[in-house]
């Protein structure tokens, strides 16, 4: 099988594991970095040119597309599908879960618990905002953020109202979340593939942090998820039709609650603390609906 992973580097964790994977596997293996392909449109004839030559005898693809390229690079995944090409993710679900409003607002339709959300049009009235999620302290959150970026924690009434005025006069677009006190600074990533949980950590920010994010100096060990929390994470990727995704979510006293869905994961984070081998899941999961 020849199977193309769109990703700008060939040297990161994820890709290598993947690679490796697929080659351990019999398959042939190229890294393309979707910026550098073309997107040729004709009628019943849809193609992709990279470098020196047409893309037409890819069976699967697994994108690796980051956040700062995801428009072009759905382009791309696009096209494949275009062209008949299988594809892990697809582009409609990728652009749906970068969008974190409209994945969030999806996932409670589908019944899946989260922490309370607000989400308002540059609202001067940000006592009226915090009040709605409980009260200070509250997470604020930047639509655009990745990797624990743009997310503020403010612990008072006062700070919660200068961020949202700050931000507001920036015209930057945020959600108000409450603050889920119990979870200690700790989350939990699962990671799915193909509807079932193949591993899952949890995450604990450096002390002084309430970001658990790894890249901030967080650590992570594996856990064992009880039913709600395995539920949550295979509903989760169901409805953002996600076969291949990372669920982040956090612990409650009211039960699992989720934070967001990540439709390409790093690998190496979870299979360092899980010593479970991922990428091999994600190729079997390729070949499986590839025969």
């Amino acid at each position: 099988m020849n199977i193309v992973i769109l990703s700008r580097n060939a040297q990161l964790y994820s890709t290598d594991r993947l690679v490796e994977e697929a080659q351990k596997r019999g398959h042939k293996v190229e890294v393309i970095d979707p910026l550098q392909c073309d997107i040729i449109i004709e009628k019943e004839k849809p193609t992709i040119y990279y470098k020196d030559r047409y893309l037409d005898y890819v069976d699967a693809i697994i994108p690796r597309i980051g956040a700062s390229v995801t428009f072009y690079g759905c382009a791309v995944v696009r096209q494949f599908e275009m062209m008949n090409t299988f594809t892990i993710v697809t582009s409609e679900a990728i652009l749906k879960s970068r969008d974190k409003l409209k994945s969030l607002q999806r996932l409670s339709k589908a019944g899946i618990g989260m922490p309370k959300t607000v989400f308002t049009n540059y609202s001067r009235d940000a006592e009226e905002v915090i009040k709605h999620v409980g009260g200070a302290p509250v997470i604020i959150k930047l639509l655009e953020g990745t990797q624990g970026l743009g997310v503020v924690l403010a612990e008072t009434k006062s700070a919660a109202e200068s961020v949202l005025e700050a931000f507001n006069g920036l015209q930057a677009r945020v959600i108000v979340q409450e603050f889920i006190k119990e979870a200690n600074g700790a989350d939990i990533r699962a990671l799915v593939v193909d509807g079932y949980v193949v591993g899952a950590m949890k995450r604990q920010g450096k002390e002084g942090e309430f970001r658990s994010n790894l890249h901030r100096g967080g650590t992570a060990k594996i856990i064992k998820l009880n039913h709600d929390e395995l539920k949550l994470a295979t509903q989760a990727a169901k409805a953002l039709k996600l076969p291949v995704c990372g669920v982040d979510m956090l612990q409650s006293s009211r039960g699992p609650l989720l934070l967001e869905v990540n439709s390409t994961p790093g690998l190496e984070g979870i299979e360092s603390a899980t010593g479970r081998n991922i990428a091999k899941s994600i190729i079997a999961f390729i070949e499986k609906n590839t025969k």
